[in-house]
């Protein structure tokens, strides 16, 4: 038996391929040098064959970037063959239409359903006015780009999977396998960005490739290259072909709802090829000349809704800076990562794919949900509560990612200001501030060196100023010395240990001393017992240094305060600080983006 492989069976081949690819580059998109990690592979090679992508970068920054040119290839194809993209390539459109047939899978196993299961296939896929709608939001998100707002990553297949891939799937698989990471990734918003996900693929339940047909800018875009190409789909007029027998099965089985039985739409054909393969008189057919039974190229847009679009997303953006959307001085706590660009760039290059996120070893890297406004919706920035870390000094990976150069790649010798970049010192993200009302030295009491001793920075930008400070009810009597060992009396249980080497004892009244330290003799044990208190002290006290050790004598216990101050010249804001302070609500020290390398406005130091 010779097998035959005709064009949907292709179709189905390519589609399955390009699923699997871009899984796999999701997949890769983490740092190691080992094959199945980032080493190596073209892991934004989908992201950048989007024609949408590169248009609206080039129109709200009037620059092109280089490797946005892949794209090019893929606008010649279709100027040339029609929606070949949408047909044979997205792996979004795959998954629509996977689903939409599963769907119908189970809606028509059982017996006496085929028959009505045609028919309301037939009904789902009769072309709608409303297949205008991308048209409508492919204008709308041009215009917005035109002044400097790149919106099209909410909608674009191709980031919108990418995205949902590395925040929502991923997460869940590396869970699981713990192959790629050693912790769990978690991001903040995944629910919202997984209904979104889920959204979008159980529409096909209602309508086969719901998205592709209603909602998706890229396929509105490639329906407006559709009516220059010299080939496409049409009907025959042949008697050698036999009479059309108008059984519809091309309408029943095209997934565009492009008519192709009557008037064909032409920029609706997503290039199935169902009805060349569904058409028992082979009537349908792949060629240089129209159809038989007529063309309309768009499936009916207004010019009034052409209009309104184009106003709505020309006002969009100057509203959203004027309604302080987004306006970063409002929110000092955005931060973005390192190599990102000044906030208005940013914003009209970043297509919120996500790369940067999954990419980032730490997991510090976040969707904003509000933390940037309307405008900033899902695009990176820095959380210092979640992940394993802050951001890593020696680290660079999500420049190195990204599709548009919304963070620019960075070497290590200029994020860390040496070499040739010395002059200019290391990237900053912002600055640490101490927190007085939360910081344990400062605001309780409590010993505490965890940001001092973590700080990234040589020489380190956290320094400490050593005190000692009489503890609360921590006055007491001498019952008995011997040595170095003390009984007292008085002493209140302690909520502290008091043998940890952050707590000294010393004469009552000695605060006037010239040094602080005189008199002092830390505690090195202690036990705390009703009848009374047992300590052991690093030293024997000195009858010179003020001790009176006779019975009634009164002592204080003390502790040793080493309070943090930020060095705002040498800070760079990398969180490790934040990540790594022991409140575990609202930190004692947190990072906000004044002084950042990226923008002059958020610069503090003069």
């Amino acid at each position: 038996m010779r097998f035959v492989l005709n064009i949907v069976t292709a179709r189905r081949i390519s589609q399955v391929f390009f699923v699997l690819l871009t899984l796999w580059l999701c997949a890769v998109t983490t740092l190691g040098a080992s094959f199945w990690r980032l080493s190596g592979w073209p892991v934004n090679f989908i992201l950048q064959l989007s024609p949408l992508t590169a248009l609206g970068t080039l129109l709200a920054t009037q620059t092109w970037y280089a490797p946005l040119l892949w794209a090019v290839p893929v606008v010649i194809l279709t100027a040339f063959l029609g929606r070949v993209f949408c047909g044979f390539v997205c792996p979004l459109g795959a998954l629509n239409q996977a689903f939409g047939w599963l769907a119908r899978r189970v809606t028509t196993n059982f017996p006496g359903a085929r028959g009505a299961a045609l028919r309301a296939r037939l009904a789902d896929n009769r072309h709608s006015p409303w297949q205008a709608a991308k048209y409508y939001l492919l204008v709308f998100l041009l215009a917005a780009a035109c002044f400097g707002s790149l919106q099209t990553g909410l909608f674009d297949p191709l980031p919108l999977l990418f995205r949902s891939l590395n925040m929502t799937i991923a997460p869940v698989i590396d869970a699981g396998f713990q192959a790629l990471f050693l912790k769990p990734r978690h991001y903040a918003s995944a629910w919202l960005l997984f209904t979104v996900f889920a959204t979008v693929i159980g529409l096909n339940m209602l309508r086969p490739r719901f998205f592709c047909r209603y909602l998706c800018p890229l396929g509105a875009l490639f329906g407006f290259l559709n009516r220059f190409t010299p080939w496409r789909m049409g009907k025959i007029d042949d008697s050698a072909h036999g009479e059309c027998g108008n059984c519809t099965l091309c309408d029943t089985y095209c997934e565009g709802a492009c008519r192709p039985s009557g008037v064909l739409v032409a920029s609706e054909c997503l290039m199935c090829m169902n009805c060349l393969d569904a058409c028992p008189q082979a009537r349908m057919t792949f060629a240089g000349r129209a159809s038989a039974g007529g063309e309309e190229h768009l499936p009916e847009p207004s010019r009034r809704g052409f209009l309104f679009a184009a106003a709505a997303g020309a006002l969009s953006a100057p509203l959203w800076t004027i309604g302080g959307l987004a306006d970063t001085g409002k929110n000092p706590l955005l931060i973005r990562p390192p190599g990102a660009l000044d906030e208005a760039r940013f914003l009209s290059r970043c297509l919120r794919c996500g790369q940067c996120m999954r990419v980032c070893p730490t997991n510090v890297i976040q969707p904003a949900l509000t933390e940037a406004g309307l405008e900033g919706l899902w695009t990176p920035v820095l959380n210092f509560r979640l992940g394993s870390s802050g951001c890593q000094v020696q680290c660079v990976a999500c420049g190195n990612v990204c599709p548009t150069a919304a963070i620019r790649p960075l070497t290590l010798d200029e994020k860390l200001g040496q070499g040739k970049f010395a002059a200019k010192g290391p990237v900053r993200l912002g600055t640490a501030f101490v927190d007085r009302t939360r910081c344990l030295p400062w605001a309780m009491e409590r010993p505490c060196l965890v940001c001092q001793e973590l700080c990234p920075v040589s020489p380190k930008s956290i320094h400490t100023r050593t005190t000692f400070e009489p503890i609360r009810f921590g006055q007491a009597e001498v019952v008995g010395a011997e040595g170095r060992r003390l009984s007292l009396s008085g002493l209140p249980k302690p909520t502290v240990n008091l043998g940890s080497g952050d707590y000294s004892l010393r004469p009552s009244g000695l605060l006037a001393m010239n040094s602080p330290e005189a008199g002092l003799r830390r505690i090195n044990a202690f036990a705390w017992l009703e009848s009374g208190q047992t300590f052991t002290l690093d030293a024997e006290p000195d009858p010179k240094q003020g001790w009176r050790l006779a019975p009634g004598s009164v002592v204080e216990v003390l502790v040793r305060l080493q309070k943090p101050y930020v060095d705002a010249a040498r800070c760079i804001g990398c969180g490790v600080c934040e990540h790594e302070c022991p409140i575990a609500g609202l930190r004692g020290i947190r990072v906000s983006f004044e002084n950042e390398s990226r923008s002059g406005p958020g610069r503090m130091l003069v």
